[in-house]
């Protein structure tokens, strides 16, 4: 908790024959060295994660790992220079939230795009930290309806919103739809590969990616890019 910055992962291991899982890392807390992670259940050993009780451990626990955001390691002048546009889906809002948090903390004001199929997590905490926070669904039940990708063509086209960058993560295809939009509207993007992410060390070379002309590890050299 005292190392992590927005950005960066953990990788937990259930027990003595549980798979390690590589999680972005939520919210910290430096002062109690407390580190938030939030997890989806998926399989075995995320449903077994699902049955701990307060007070019970993982058997092991590593981390920071991975790079920081950009924006971190830049000049904080810079930073508040540009108009970010942070864009989440689903399991996804846990990893953004650190990033928005971290920019309200600098007092640069961010717009945040959180989409929900059917899991909508973390409003409450993200509208303390956001400038302004829309929240769009696939079934219309709440707010909007729609994709994400609605909402930015929405803010870009109808609202005359500019910005300079933004950041997407959550699920593969919603990524690669955002960024397939923000081509067209020229905002240079970052996502997160934390999915494709397997040992979280650089050792399998599973998470092996082309950044340009450059072939990188998503887990050392990321996990965004």
């Amino acid at each position: 908790a005292r190392a992590c910055q927005p950005g960066e992962f953990v990788i937990v291991k259930m027990d003595e024959v549980g798979e390690r899982i590589p999680l972005t890392i939520c919210d910290f807390d430096r002062e109690k060295g407390l580190v938030t992670i939030v997890f989806q259940i998926v399989g075995a050993s995320s449903l077994k994660m699902s049955e701990l009780q307060a007070g019970d451990a993982f058997q092991d626990f590593v981390g920071p790992l991975g790079q920081p955001s950009e924006f971190v390691k830049e000049d904080i002048e810079a930073v508040k220079g540009r108009k970010y546009l942070f864009v989440a889906g689903g399991v996804g809002t846990a990893p953004v939230y650190p990033q928005v948090k971290w920019m309200k903390q600098h007092g640069i004001d961010v717009d945040v795009i959180v989409g929900a199929k059917e899991l909508l997590i973390l409003e409450d905490m993200m509208k303390a930290q956001a400038g302004n926070l829309y929240i769009t669904t696939d079934d219309g039940s709440y707010v909007r309806k729609g994709m994400v990708t609605e909402v930015i063509k929405d803010l870009v086209e109808n609202q005359g919103k500019q910005y300079d960058v933004c950041v997407a993560i959550g699920p593969m295809i919603m990524m690669k739809f955002v960024c397939k939009l923000t081509k067209e509207l020229n905002i240079p993007t970052i996502v997160s590969m934390n999915p494709i992410m397997v040992d979280g060390t650089g050792m399998c070379g599973a998470c092996r990616l082309q950044v340009g002309d450059e072939i990188k590890f998503a887990c050392v050299d990321g996990p965004e890019f």
